[in-house]
């Protein structure tokens, strides 16, 4: 099995993660979670799960909410620095990793997507729905996907959203972690709406991209995607006029996308996003190690859910590994 969405933080990175936001949750926080900052809890973590592997990606917070342009790209590498020397200490845990980029220095970031293909082994770069609350459909990011297109590697999208996001505009702050439970999913499915209609994959067909959590609302609200509020009044059942600057249904778009299953290992949602994006869009990944038990529930529970799939195993090894050793050209 090889798990390719979940989080580990090099302990050179965290420390300076704790002296760069000693208010935030990764400092308060996270020091709990041994598994993922400690080599040695998570190496015992894995060793209940026979040959698991993973491909190892940075925790929250994204870089740009630690510095500014000039100090990120250092944070950059310092990270991705980090996770190389584990894939080269482990490989038989960490086949490979997925680079953190700079992205509020788009040249630094370019250059770090270079850096990390070419000479640290990274199969694809992780980036988050928004930008300090910029959109990644805006051109300034553009060259980010492109550059990726070109390495022919993916790129991983990890949902982005705070507290400060209000539930109602009336208020300040959103509450009882709404902004966590439900406004992680929306973001995820806000960010790859917005890509799609920007034209980004009319421009770049050949552009790879891995959702978290299985596309956060896409397959729940398939429905939907193909019915605009313009087109109830003004379109046909063929014709929606709010897509009209896209070469094809909005529907197909969302079909390209690939979805992990990172559900925290609930059956039924597990086999609708698979009903959705079908086997060879599916990739096994766990969200570990967030879960009180230090990542054994997240494992535990989504293999379960995998399997529980009505689908043979030819199909379910598809989803363990085989689809993402494809995607990552992994031998």
């Amino acid at each position: 099995m090889l798990d390719v969405f979940n989080h580990f933080m090099p302990s050179p990175y965290f420390e300076r993660l704790q002296k760069l936001a000693p208010t935030h949750a990764a400092a308060t926080a996270f020091p709990r979670l041994r598994t993922l900052w400690n080599i040695d809890a998570r190496l015992k973590l894995l060793d209940q799960f026979g040959d698991l592997q993973q491909v190892l990606s940075l925790a929250n917070p994204p870089l740009e909410y630690l510095g500014s342009p000039a100090d990120t790209p250092e944070l950059a590498r310092m990270a991705n620095d980090g996770l190389a020397d584990l894939c080269s200490r482990f490989p038989d845990r960490f086949p490979t990793f997925i680079a953190s980029l700079p992205m509020n220095n788009i040249e630094a970031s370019l250059a770090e997507i270079d850096r990390a293909v070419g000479e640290l082994g990274a199969k694809g770069v992780q980036v988050f729905t928004n930008v300090a609350g910029a959109p990644l459909s805006e051109a300034t990011f553009r060259p980010i996907f492109a550059r990726m297109v070109a390495h022919d590697l993916p790129v991983w999208v990890h949902p982005m959203r705070g507290p400060q996001f209000s539930d109602y505009t009336t208020e300040t702050a959103s509450e009882n972690e709404i902004w966590f439970t439900f406004g992680w999913p929306y973001e995820t499915t806000a960010c790859m709406t917005r890509l799609i209609y920007s034209g980004l994959f009319d421009e770049m067909p050949q552009l790879k991209i891995i959702t978290h959590h299985m596309g956060g609302m896409i397959p729940y609200f398939a429905g939907r995607i193909g019915l605009g509020f313009r087109q109830i009044f003004f379109g046909t059942s063929e014709h929606n006029p709010g897509a009209d600057t896209l070469k094809r249904p909005p529907a197909e778009y969302f079909k390209l996308l690939y979805a992990d299953t990172a559900l925290n290992g609930e059956v039924a949602a597990t086999q609708c996003g698979h009903a959705y994006f079908g086997t060879a869009h599916c990739l096994f990944a766990t969200d570990a190690p967030f879960d009180p038990e230090q990542g054994n529930i997240l494992i535990s529970n989504t293999i379960a859910a995998v399997n529980a799939l009505p689908i043979d195993a030819a199909e379910r090894e598809c989803i363990f590994s085989g689809n993402a050793r494809g995607l990552l050209k992994l031998q």
